[in-house]
C-alpha cells in the first residue's frame, strides 16, 4: 500500500483555504502569519503573498498554523562569545517543536567587545533598534533572544521592551578557565592583571605570549563576574530568563538542555502573550539591583539598567543611580568571583548558581515579582529547592550566607555629593579596590585629555606623578570619544609600577570592563566634552577629594574660579569648533546620530528618541 493510501499518514489539506475568504476581515492584531502584514493595500492579498513565499522554504499548512516562535540569531565569526549559537538554535527549535510551535530564526547584528570599533557601546543602541524593529516586523508570537557578549543582552532587552512582544532570553554561557604554570586563568580579569605585570617588567614577553593562548580556551563569555556574566544574572533577577539559565558553561550539555527548555517556555509565552512591560515592575528592578550588589557585578550594569528602565513607559525615571547606592548600603557581597574575589563562573555554577544565591538573598528580595514563566520569583524558588552542599565542600565559600559575607555592603558605590559629578552617575566598585586606603583619599590631579594623550604621556619618565596623585582621564564619555570606551582603567605609570605601586585613584568619564579592578571612579557626568562640565576644567595640580563613606567626589577649587574656567572654555569651544560637542552637528551617518542623540550615564547612554519619553533635548547647559 502506498503512503497516500495508508490512513495512518495524514493527507495534505484540500479545498478552499479560509485565509482567503474575502468576506472575513483579517485581524491586524492576529497571531502567526496574520500579524504585521506587509502593506499592499489588500490584507488578504498580503497574506496570500506571505504564504506563497514562506512555502518556498518547504513549510506545510499544518506547520504554518502553529504558534510562531522567532529566534534571534546573533552568530558571527567575529564573535567567539557566540560561537555556540548554531547549536543553541538547534536545541531551542527542538524545544519549540516538541511543544507544538513553529520555530523560525532570523538574524540581527552581533556585537563583540574586542571586535567593535570604536567601542561595542557605540553600537549597543543600534543593536537595540535592530532588535526592536525586527521583532515588530516579523510575524512572531514570541521571541527567544540569544545573546551573550557584554552589550548584546542589554541591547536585546531594550529593544524587546520597546517592541513589547513576548520575549525570553537565552545566554550563550561563560567559557571555561584555562591553565598557566599550574594556576587557573581566565578572561578577562587575568588578562588585565597579567598585562599590568608585563608593563611593570615582572613577567617577560615569552610568558605574556604563552598566556595569550590560555586566557580564552573555549567559546563563551568571560569566565569571571564581568559584564556578560553580570547581565546574565540580572536577567534572572529581572524575571526575563528562567532561573537556571545564567551560569551553565557555554560548552556544556547543560547549556543545550537550558536552550531546549527555553524553546518550551517560548511556546507557552506565545499562548499566554505575556509581555515584558507586564512582567517588569519596579520590584523587578529592585531585585536586579540587589543581585548586582550581591555578586559584585560590573559597573557597566548600572548604565545598562538605567537604559533598560527608561525604555519602560511606566517606570522611566523612577529608578536612578541613587537607587543602586541605597540598595547597596543594605546588601552584602556574597559571591566570591573575580575581580572582587578569587574564583570563576564555573565555580559559581557548581556551587548552585543563581538559584542558590537567590535562596540566600530571599530576605532582601521582592518575591511577588512576576517572571517570564508566568510564576512569581517566590514560586520559582519554591520549585527549585535549595540543597545545601556538605559542610566541608570548598564550594561553600563561593556563595556566602548573609551572616558571613565577602564584603559587608556597597560593593558598588555611587557618589551623591561633590562638584565633580553633579549628574549623580559616578560609580566605583569598592569591593574590587586593591588599596583600600584610597577609598578615603585627597591628592593632586594629573590630567589626560583623551586616550591619545594618555598613551603619549603615561609612561613618560618625566611625568610629574607620584603614588598619591589622582589620575584623571577625560574626553572618553558618550560624546567625547564617542562610544564611552572601556579606557577608565588608566594604567599605573610604568615608573611607579616598577616601584611596586599596584593601585592609584583614577577618575574618568568613561567606562571600564566589568572584569577589571582597582580604585577607579567611572561615568563622571556631565562628561568632560560637555561645555558645562567641571571635569572638563580640572587642571594639573588641582586637589581632588574622594570620600567613599560620605559619597563625596569633589574638586577643591573655589566655585567662582570653576565658573570662570567653564566660561573661558565655552568661549574657546565656540571659536575652535573642532571639539566633539560642537563638531557633532556636522557629522554624517550613524556616528552623527549617536553623537547628537546620546544621553549621559545617569540616563543609560541611550538615544533620547528611543526612551519611553520619546525625543527630548539631551545634555546640559
Amino acid at each position: 500500500m502506498s503512503p497516500s493510501q495508508d490512513e495512518s499518514v495524514p493527507l495534505p489539506a484540500t479545498g478552499a483555504n479560509p485565509d482567503y475568504d474575502l468576506s472575513t476581515p483579517i485581524d491586524p492584531n492576529g497571531v502567526g502569519l496574520r500579524q504585521n502584514l506587509t502593506s499592499y493595500g489588500d490584507a488578504h492579498f498580503s497574506l496570500f503573498m506571505r504564504k506563497l513565499f514562506i512555502k518556498a522554504m518547504g513549510y506545510s499548512e499544518d506547520a504554518l498554523s502553529r504558534p510562531i516562535v522567532g529566534i534571534v540569531n546573533t552568530y558571527s565569526s567575529f564573535n567567539p562569545c557566540h560561537a555556540n549559537i548554531p547549536q543553541l538554535i538547534d536545541a531551542v527549535k527542538r524545544g519549540v517543536q516538541l511543544s507544538g510551535g513553529l520555530a523560525i530564526d532570523f538574524p540581527t547584528i552581533s556585537l563583540h567587545e574586542s571586535f567593535a570599533a570604536p567601542t561595542s557601546m557605540f553600537l549597543r543602541n543600534l543593536m537595540s533598534m535592530d532588535t526592536e524593529e525586527m521583532i515588530r516586523a516579523q510575524p512572531v508570537d514570541s521571541v527567544v533572544l540569544i545573546g551573550g557578549c557584554d552589550k548584546t543582552t542589554p541591547a536585546q532587552l531594550m529593544g524587546g521592551i520597546s517592541a513589547n512582544k513576548p520575549i525570553v532570553h537565552l545566554v550563550t554561557g561563560p567559557m571555561m578557565p584555562g591553565s598557566f604554570q599550574g594556576a587557573r586563568v581566565g578572561a578577562c580579569t587575568d588578562c588585565r592583571s597579567n598585562w599590568a605585570k608585563f608593563r611593570a617588567g615582572t613577567i617577560d614577553i615569552e610568558d605574556i605570549s604563552a598566556l595569550n593562548e590560555e586566557l580564552a580556551p573555549t567559546a563563551g563569555t568571560c569566565g569571571v563576574m564581568g559584564t556578560a556574566s553580570t547581565m546574565a544574572c540580572l536577567l534572572v533577577a529581572l524575571g526575563m530568563m528562567p532561573i537556571q539559565g545564567a551560569t551553565a558553561p557555554a560548552v556544556s550539555s547543560a547549556r543545550l538542555r537550558i536552550a531546549e527548555s527555553t524553546g518550551t517556555h517560548a511556546v507557552q509565552l506565545a499562548k499566554t502573550r505575556l509581555q515584558p512591560q507586564t512582567i517588569l515592575t519596579r520590584e523587578s528592578f529592585l531585585n536586579a539591583i540587589t543581585v548586582l550588589q550581591a555578586i559584585g557585578g560590573s559597573t557597566n550594569a548600572m548604565v545598562h539598567l538605567m537604559a533598560i528602565i527608561n525604555r519602560h513607559p511606566a517606570l522611566a525615571g523612577t529608578i536612578t543611580p541613587a537607587t543602586v547606592d541605597a540598595i547597596g548600603r543594605q546588601t552584602p557581597l556574597l559571591v566570591d568571583l573575580k575581580p572582587s574575589g578569587d574564583n570563576y563562573m564555573t565555580d559559581f555554577h557548581n556551587a548552585g548558581g543563581m538559584p542558590a544565591l537567590l535562596h540566600q538573598l530571599k530576605p532582601l528580595l521582592h518575591l511577588d515579582a512576576l517572571t517570564v514563566t508566568g510564576r512569581t520569583l517566590g514560586q520559582e524558588l519554591a520549585h527549585t529547592p535549595f540543597r545545601p552542599l556538605p559542610p566541608d565542600s570548598p564550594a561553600n565559600s563561593i556563595i556566602r550566607p548573609l551572616t558571613n559575607p565577602l564584603y559587608p555592603s556597597s560593593a558598588l558605590v555611587v557618589f551623591q555629593t561633590g562638584n565633580l559629578s553633579p549628574g549623580g552617575a559616578a560609580v566605583l566598585k569598592a569591593s574590587a579596590s586593591k588599596d583600600r586606603r584610597l577609598l578615603q583619599h585627597r591628592g593632586r590631579a594629573v590630567v589626560f585629555n583623551g586616550s591619545a594623550d594618555l598613551a603619549a604621556r603615561i609612561d613618560d619618565p618625566d611625568l610629574d606623578v607620584d603614588r598619591d596623585s589622582v589620575l584623571i582621564l577625560r574626553g572618553i564619555g558618550p560624546v567625547g570619544n564617542p562610544g564611552m570606551p572601556e579606557a577608565g582603567l588608566v594604567p599605573i605609570p610604568r615608573k611607579l609600577a616598577a616601584q611596586g605601586v599596584g593601585d592609584m585613584l583614577r577618575i574618568s568619564d568613561g567606562r571600564m570592563s566589568g572584569t577589571a579592578g582597582g580604585t577607579i571612579v567611572l561615568h563622571v557626568s556631565p562628561e568632560g566634552a560637555d561645555p558645562g562640565s567641571v571635569l572638563g576644567v580640572v587642571k594639573d595640580g588641582d586637589v581632588v577629594v574622594c570620600d567613599v563613606e560620605g559619597r563625596v567626589l569633589s574638586l577643591e577649587v573655589e566655585e567662582g574660579e570653576i565658573k570662570e574656567r567653564i566660561a573661558q572654555r565655552r568661549r574657546e569651544m565656540e571659536q575652535g569648533g573642532d571639539e566633539p560637542w560642537v563638531a557633532r552637528e556636522g557629522v554624517r551617518g550613524y556616528r552623527g546620530l549617536y553623537m547628537r542623540e546620546v544621553n549621559q550615564a545617569e540616563c543609560g547612554v541611550d538615544f533620547g528618541f528611543l526612551t519611553a519619553g520619546g525625543p527630548v533635548t539631551q545634555g546640559y547647559d
